[in-house]
């Protein structure tokens, strides 16, 4: 058996995950919260890390049993305008942040996102954009500022 691009990514990535877990031993424990600042690093990094191991066994069971996903013939169009455009939304966003409040930036913020990739065609379309953009603020609102505390901005101009 061979090492294929899966696998060599999967190393990599399961090397950086165990390495930076490491490093969380050094995060200081907060007083104030049971939850302190190494959980969500430690989540994220357990998660990469088995991601990785499994994308190395199913790698190396495709090997095994002959079914290697088949190299691409011609290389992906890359499209540095959507790279841009996004680019661009997301400064919009940080601006709006303190102007509009985390509500209305990050419903607007994931309204565009939606819309700028995958053009939604038709009034359903438009109502499923707004409704997981509302949905998505609303719980990550719920979650931050009332589960987990963190105080998110206000805008300036609204005041929520």
């Amino acid at each position: 058996m061979r090492l294929t691009q899966n696998s060599i990514a999967g190393l990599i990535c399961l090397a950086l995950s165990i390495g930076m877990l490491v490093l969380t031993r050094g995060l200081p424990q907060s007083s104030f919260v049971p939850v302190g600042p190494d959980f969500y690093p430690r989540i994220v990094l357990v998660i990469m890390a088995v991601l990785s191991v499994l994308l190395i066994v199913i790698d190396l069971r495709q090997q095994a049993q002959g079914t290697e996903a088949p190299a691409a013939a011609t290389p992906e169009k890359r499209n540095y305008r959507l790279v841009g455009v996004t680019y661009a939304i997301f400064t919009g966003y940080v601006i709006l942040l303190p102007l509009v409040g985390y509500r209305a930036a990050t419903v607007l913020f994931v309204a565009a996102l939606q819309a700028v990739f995958e053009s939604p065609r038709g009034a359903r379309r438009w109502a499923m954009v707004l409704v997981s953009a509302l949905a998505s603020s609303f719980v990550t609102y719920v979650v931050f500022n009332d589960y987990l505390s963190v105080l998110l901005p206000r805008g300036h101009w609204t005041g929520w």
